[in-house]
C-alpha cells in the first residue's frame, strides 16, 4: 500500500498582534468578557494590503525547509478566503514557491478545510498520481468579519499552516491513519458568508447590509462541532485500531475554548494531552490544526512517538478526524517568529 507520511511542517501568522483590550477600544466588550467565553486573549491580523496567499507562501516555505526542500508533485490549498473569487489562489502560491508548474488547486471546507486537503493529497500519493503533496492551509479570516460584529470579530485571527506529505509505508512513523470525513447541507445556514455567490446575485436584488461578513449561529454550532468530531474521533480512533486512552495528544480545530473542552471530556482526553494555542492565536479557520502542530512542535510539546488524534469541524456543515504516530522532523520554526 503507498501511504501518505508527514515529512515537513509549517506555520506562519502575520507579525501584527491584536489583543483583547484593543477591540474593547472598538467593541462594547472587555478582555475579562472575551476569555470567559472564548478562551481567547489575542489575535493575529494581516496588514492593509496583504492576502492569504502570501500567508500562504510563507508556511510552505517553511513547510517544505522542514523537509529538506524536497520537491513536490502537487499543491493542495485549503482556504475559505481566497486571494480572489476566480482563479483559484494555489496556482500562484506554487509559482511563487518555485515548484514548477505541478498541479495546484484549491479547496474550500472552511474550518475543516486543512482535514479535506489532507485527505485529498493522500489520495492523490495513493492513486500514484503522486509521490510527494504540499497542504497548505491559509486564511486571511479577518477580511470577512464584520469589524463592529462582536460576536465574530472577537473570535477570528489569521495565519497559514502547511505539511509536505511523501509515498511511504503505512507502519512508519508520520503514516496517516484512516480518515473519517462527513458534511450535513441541511445545516449550511448555520456558518455562511450570504453574499457574494451566484445564489445572492442571480438573485437580482442587493446584498442586504451585512451580508457580505461572515456569519454564525453560536448556539446551534456549538452543539454540532462537539457532537460531530467527537464522533468522528472515535470513529477515526478505532479504525486505527487504538483506544481513546491511547491518544498521547488531541490537535482539535481551535474553535472556542468550551467546545475544545467538550469534545475533550467526551472523548476522556485528559488537559495534559490536549494542544491548545487558542489564547493566543485565536480561532483561524481551516489554518487552526496545521498552525497547532507547527506551534507546538517548535515548543516541543509534540514529540515523536506521540499518538496524534486531528479533529476539525466547520461550515457546510463539513467535519473530520485522522490519527497519526508523529514522526521525527526536520526543525520546525516557531509560527510567530518573523
Amino acid at each position: 500500500m503507498r501511504a501518505s507520511v508527514v515529512c515537513g511542517l509549517g506555520g506562519y501568522v502575520p507579525e501584527r498582534l491584536v489583543t483583547n483590550d484593543d477591540l474593547s477600544e472598538r467593541l462594547d466588550t472587555t478582555d475579562a468578557w472575551i476569555h470567559s467565553r472564548t478562551g481567547i486573549r489575542a489575535r493575529r491580523m494581516i496588514s492593509s494590503g496583504a492576502a492569504t496567499s502570501d500567508l500562504a507562501v510563507e508556511a510552505g516555505h517553511r513547510a517544505l525547509k522542514s523537509a529538506d526542500e524536497a520537491a513536490v508533485d502537487v499543491v493542495v490549498l485549503a482556504t475559505t478566503t481566497p486571494d480572489r473569487p476566480c482563479p483559484a489562489t494555489a496556482p500562484e502560491v506554487a509559482a511563487r514557491l518555485g515548484v514548477g508548474t505541478v498541479p495546484a488547486f484549491d479547496v474550500a471546507a472552511v474550518c475543516s478545510g486543512f482535514l479535506y486537503a489532507l485527505a485529498t493529497a493522500a489520495g492523490l500519493i495513493a492513486s500514484g498520481t503522486a509521490d510527494r503533496a504540499l497542504v497548505i492551509a491559509a486564511e486571511a479570516f479577518t477580511t470577512i468579519i464584520d469589524p463592529q460584529d462582536r460576536s465574530t470579530a472577537v473570535i477570528f485571527g489569521d495565519g497559514a499552516g502547511a505539511v509536505v506529505l511523501r509515498v511511504g509505508d503505512p507502519a512508519e512513523p508520520g503514516a496517516l491513519g484512516p480518515m473519517v470525513l462527513g458534511s450535513d447541507g441541511d445545516h449550511s445556514d448555520l456558518i455562511e458568508v450570504p453574499a457574494g455567490g451566484s445564489r445572492q446575485r442571480a438573485s437580482g436584488r442587493p446584498a442586504a447590509p451585512g451580508e457580505q461578513y461572515f456569519q454564525m449561529r453560536g448556539r446551534d454550532t456549538y452543539r454540532h462541532a462537539v457532537e460531530r468530531m467527537t464522533a468522528a474521533s472515535r470513529q477515526a480512533v478505532e479504525r486505527a485500531g487504538w483506544t481513546t486512552a491511547q491518544v498521547d495528544r488531541l490537535a482539535a480545530h481551535q474553535a472556542n475554548a468550551r467546545i475544545l473542552e467538550a469534545v475533550a471530556e467526551r472523548l476522556g482526553v485528559p488537559a495534559e494531552r490536549q494542544l491548545s494555542n487558542i489564547a493566543y492565536m485565536g480561532n483561524t479557520g481551516g489554518a487552526s490544526i496545521p498552525l497547532l502542530l507547527a506551534d507546538t512542535a517548535a515548543s516541543g510539546r509534540l514529540r515523536a512517538g506521540h499518538r496524534v488524534l486531528l479533529t476539525a469541524f466547520g461550515g457546510g456543515l463539513a467535519w473530520g478526524a485522522a490519527t497519526l504516530s508523529w514522526p521525527r522532523l526536520g526543525p520546525v520554526t516557531d509560527p510567530r517568529t518573523p
